[in-house]
């Protein structure tokens, strides 16, 4: 793949993720709210026994998507260009020392994650704390939610803007590990019986290729987010306490901010018992799929579209 094209398949996955980032986010704020620590005190009626939220829960569902609307590019540009890159890279390697496929994809992704979490640690930080911003009931306010988490997280220093760094990385890298090779595994195994029943001139068309590879990234998504919302809601507490209205110099914040993943997953244990670990699961299952399915599906339209528009026959997606 030429530079050129190159770059335009990385701008073509950064407007993907936009344009996904804007659909789901509802569900996105929702899983947020539901994990927050004072999910219960904030938006749960205290007069009635129902489990159902009240009205509060579903106000302001896109507070906090400036942030995101900035940090879309820069946060899936690099993931791509590292994904893409060491993808190559290790795959070249991997016939010498026997290395199975699936740890190619697990080993690119995982690289790919570690870079992107630096760009998206801080614009996690303040959209989750927008999220959880509170409007007044008499109409929306005209301030960006996005700039009123940020002044809030700036009292205590720029260091607030890294909190759940680790958590991050925690949830991201098994959920990729989990996903890629899944995704890569069944996409491939779909576009063999294609090609076996077609024929080696066999070419998917578009429509096709955004169908099998938005399917496969849905259900290997779905399934790994499952199996990796505990690490979302510790690092969904984590980024929240970076926010905490408390003054940061009192000794109790402190201690607060300086707890642990760990200590936090035995918070969460011992407030809800270990069902509490998965809290927002369903959510975070469906908007994963869908998000997956129509990223993954539209990044790889753009790229096979870009590549035979540049009159480039190498394509990695049919194997």
């Amino acid at each position: 793949m030429s530079g050129n094209t190159h770059v335009d398949v990385i701008l073509a996955g950064a407007a993907a993720a936009f344009t996904v980032d804007l659909m789901i986010y509802p569900l996105d704020t929702l899983k947020t709210r539901q994990q927050s620590q004072d999910f219960v005190k904030t938006f749960a009626d205290p007069s009635t026994q129902t489990k159902l939220p009240s009205r509060q829960l579903f106000r302001g569902l896109y507070q906090g998507i400036g942030i995101v609307v900035v940090a879309t590019l820069p946060a899936a540009g690099t993931f791509f260009t590292t994904y893409e890159a060491a993808k190559t890279f290790l795959g070249k390697h991997a016939a010498q020392v026997g290395l199975p496929q699936p740890f190619v994809h697990s080993g690119a992704s995982a690289i790919a994650e570690c870079a992107s979490c630096l760009v998206l640690t801080p614009a996690e930080v303040i959209k989750q704390n927008a999220q959880m911003l509170q409007r007044s009931s008499g109409g929306s306010s005209s301030k960006s939610t996005s700039l009123q988490a940020l002044r809030q997280l700036g009292r205590g220093g720029g260091r607030r803007l890294l909190s759940g760094y680790s958590a991050l990385v925690a949830r991201n890298l098994p959920f990729t590990a989990i996903q890629f090779p899944i995704f890569e595994a069944m996409r491939a195994r779909i576009w063999a019986r294609r090609r076996s029943g077609a024929g080696e001139k066999w070419k998917p068309g578009l429509l096709e290729t955004g169908v099998v590879t938005g399917t496969s990234a849905g259900l290997a998504g779905s399934f790994a987010a499952l199996i990796t919302t505990p690490m979302d809601v510790v690092k969904t507490r984590l980024m929240l306490g970076a926010g905490d209205e408390q003054d940061v110099k009192t000794e109790t914040a402190r201690r607060r901010r300086a707890r642990g993943s760990l200590a936090i997953a035995r918070e969460v244990v011992a407030e809800r018992g270990v069902p509490g670990l998965f809290r927002g699961a369903l959510l975070r299952s469906v908007w994963t799929a869908v998000g997956s399915g129509l990223y993954l599906g539209m990044y790889e339209v753009a790229k096979v579209w870009l590549t035979r528009g540049k009159g480039n026959d190498e394509d990695d997606s049919f194997p």
